[in-house]
């Protein structure tokens, strides 16, 4: 069977998450496309979702939509809360409009669209996969960041890179301020090859001249000392 609507307002769900993901996860197991209809912001909807189906949010999806998905995707036509796709480690977390704090937070693979703005600490504690931000990113984006990549069409807040050990992030906008630890070097031509397939794939369009304007932030040391840097050494 290829395809399902559920509505998330329906009797039988009552806008419950627990009967949601109950029957998102009984339909995954049947359907290879799910869709829901009046998710009205609902938080921890597909968490832990692990078959590899294809479900489409119409409307807003609340906190920690996705998390600890494997294998997913979703597609989130309006906005979403904080923390979407935390801890993915396989899959697709794709979101038309804004969202909040804390965006592909701990993610160990895939990959995270937000169209528009995020809040603070994007991409906090990532391991791997890939984090795109058509807007702008609040403080700390990229805090203790581990690996994987983040790239930001917009501008960067305070303290971007705060802590980060290994991992990069592109920002084509301004950056406030760099965090402990982080430093901006220039982007190599294999880096906007890299840059250009990627946001090509998600239909980002940008004139060629603007990938001249990325920044590249990446860790200052691979051991990093986090007293006051006057005494570091």
């Amino acid at each position: 069977m290829q395809k399902i609507e559920i509505n998330a307002s329906s009797k039988e769900i009552n806008s419950q998450s627990r009967e949601l993901n109950r029957a998102i996860k009984g339909a995954a197991k049947q359907y290879k496309r799910i869709t829901i209809k009046n998710p009205n912001s609902m938080h921890y909807i597909a968490a832990g979702l692990t078959e590899p189906v294809d479900l489409t949010l119409e409307g807003s999806a609340g906190y920690f939509v996705g998390t600890m998905i494997h294998g997913a995707k979703i597609h989130i036509t309006e906005n979403a809360g904080w923390f979407p796709a935390d801890n993915m480690t396989e899959g697709e977390v794709i979101i038309d409009g804004s969202a909040g704090d804390g965006v592909g937070q701990g993610i160990y693979g895939g990959t995270v669209v937000v169209r528009r703005s995020v809040g603070s600490r994007t991409g906090e504690i990532m391991k791997n996969g890939t984090i795109i931000i058509g807007g702008n990113s609040g403080f700390m984006s990229g805090l203790f960041m581990m690996g994987g990549r983040m790239i930001i069409l917009g501008d960067v807040s305070e303290d971007a890179g705060e802590s980060i050990i290994r991992g990069t992030i592109y920002v084509l906008g301004n950056i406030k301020s760099l965090g402990k630890n982080a430093e901006v070097i220039e982007v190599t031509d294999d880096d906007k090859k890299e840059l250009k397939e990627l946001l090509k794939a998600y239909d980002f369009k940008l004139e060629d001249e603007k990938f001249n304007q990325f920044k590249k932030i990446i860790p200052r040391s691979m051991r990093p000392f986090y007293g006051k840097e006057s005494e570091e050494g």
